[in-house]
Parts: structure tokens; sequence; C-alpha cells
């Protein structure tokens, strides 16, 4: 069988075109290896502060919440006192004005009308260099799961912090709004 000297050269010319596709298609394939980051491209390295200490507050209960109560045998008023604990750490960088927080806020209310309620949350937010804040995350209490949205100021005096929050938890049963504060001493 004789070939033509033209289907030599279009044999040739297809190895040549499979040849650049093949290394094209190994570019695309190995970009996403040229993209990852290096030392240099990294964020500055996190310092971390614990800022736990005590808190003390009143909740405003929404009468669905009180009905809920009810029904577990467990009475009480409108309002409740809180007293707990915030285990807090506090991320940040020298250079940045905003800080990440994460914390767990244990808390024990209606004392006051000799109930013991516990709830506990777990909030993740962020606060300003002038001590605004937001958080949210979890809430468990008798009355069931929910999310609590929290925002406040935190007012430093030195070594010193002040935080006054308003955190809200909606429910299917009503919602629950906590005026708290304390305070803490920064240490690492």
């Amino acid at each position: 069988m004789q070939t033509s000297p033209n289907s030599s050269a279009l044999t040739r010319g297809s190895a040549v075109r499979h040849v650049a596709h093949a290394a094209l298609l190994t570019l695309v394939l190995c970009s996403p290896a040229l993209s990852q980051t290096t030392a240099s491209q990294l964020p500055p390295i996190a310092k971390t502060a614990s800022l736990s200490g005590p808190r003390f507050g009143l909740t405003l209960l929404a009468d669905g919440v009180v009905k809920k109560l009810e029904e577990r045998d467990i009475k009480v008023g409108p309002h409740i006192s809180q007293f707990g604990w915030q285990f807090e750490k506090q991320f940040y960088t020298k250079d940045s004005g905003v800080t990440m927080v994460t914390e767990w806020v244990a808390l024990v209310g209606g004392l006051e009308q000799s109930v013991v309620l516990p709830s506990l949350s777990w909030m993740v937010g962020v606060r300003t260099r002038d001590g605004a804040e937001f958080g949210i995350g979890p809430n468990i209490t008798p009355v069931g799961t929910g999310l609590v949205l929290a925002t406040g100021m935190t007012f430093r005096a030195g070594a010193l912090n002040v935080p006054v929050n308003v955190a809200v938890v909606p429910s299917k049963h009503g919602s629950r709004v906590s005026v708290l504060s304390g305070f803490s001493l920064r240490h690492r």
C-alpha cells in the first residue's frame, strides 16, 4: 500500500496538534497548583487573648416562653435575673482594627424566683477597635434550642473590660431578650 506525501504530513500535523492539546490540557489542570499561596501570601499570625469573666443581667420572657416553662412545671414571671460566666477568646493582629471573637456563655436564671434555669450559648462574632461587637450562635435552655443574636459595646479602662450586651433568642414559643454586663481582665 502506498501513501501519498500529503497523508504523512497530515499524520505529523495531527500528532503535533495532539501534543499541543495535551500540553494545553496539562497547563490548565496544573494552574490551581500555580495559584496556591506561598509563605509571603499568608495572613499574619494572629495573637489571642482570653477575656473571660463573670456576667449578670436580666432576661425578658415572652408569654409563650413562660407557658412552655409552665408545661415543664417551672413557674416564673416574665423577667428573670441572670448570673454566669463568659469564656471568651479574642483573635487579633496589630494591623487590623477588627478582631474575631468566640465565646461560650453559661448562665443560670431565675434565682430570685427560687428557680434554676440553665442556659448555654456558643457565639462567634467580631469586635471593632472601638469596642462595638456582634455575635451569633446556638443557644440551649429548658425551653429548647434557638439561635442567639447579640450586639453590644465593650468599654475599656486600662486592663479592665466592661461589656454591655443585648441578646435576642427568637423561637417558636416566643422571644427571649437579655441585657447582660460584667467584666474581664485581659490575660493570655
